[in-house]
């Protein structure tokens, strides 16, 4: 029997579906306490309308919305099921090693981040691998609250609505 991985592929829109359901915590790595981060964005999405854990991760930062900011993956309560990455993509390889090394499920590098060497450490190292999607967008997207401007317009009518 081969043991060997077979290479990484993006996973379809039903498997990053399963990979969200099956999480039940997420560190966004490069968390940020400005309000014009897409960080904080997804951080603000997560925590109002998830049930994930959410932790947060930034060396610079000593508390986001109350909470606690972990200096690393491995200063972490526990394995965070999804490691959700802000960073720069020249630094995403390293983030990747960190993530196997906390035990991490899922490497996820945000929208507009590839790095082929990251996901070749993560997927090798027994996670699966998401590149260049959002996390917020993905799991709205899934969850029915996906409108044009990335939020829930709370509308669930069908017909065309007249404009005042």
């Amino acid at each position: 029997m081969n043991s060997v991985r077979p290479a990484w592929k993006p996973p379809t829109a039903r498997e990053r579906l399963a990979l969200l359901r099956d999480a039940r915590s997420i560190a966004i790595v490069g968390a940020s306490a400005n309000p014009a981060r897409a960080a904080n964005f997804v951080a603000t999405y997560l925590l109002g309308s998830t049930s994930y854990d959410v932790w947060f991760v930034n060396p610079r930062e000593t508390s986001i919305f109350g909470r606690p900011v972990y200096a690393s993956l491995g200063a972490l309560p526990s394995a965070p099921d999804v490691v959700d990455a802000f960073r720069q993509a020249d630094a995403l390889p390293a983030l990747a090693e960190e993530a196997v090394a906390a035990g991490a499920r899922v490497f996820w590098a945000q929208l507009g981040l590839w790095s082929d060497a990251a996901a070749d450490i993560a997927w090798h190292g027994g996670l699966d691998v998401v590149m260049n999607r959002c996390l917020k967008i993905e799991h709205a997207r899934f969850a029915g609250g996906l409108h044009l401007a990335g939020f829930d317009t709370g509308v669930l009518d069908s017909r065309r609505q007249k404009l005042v």
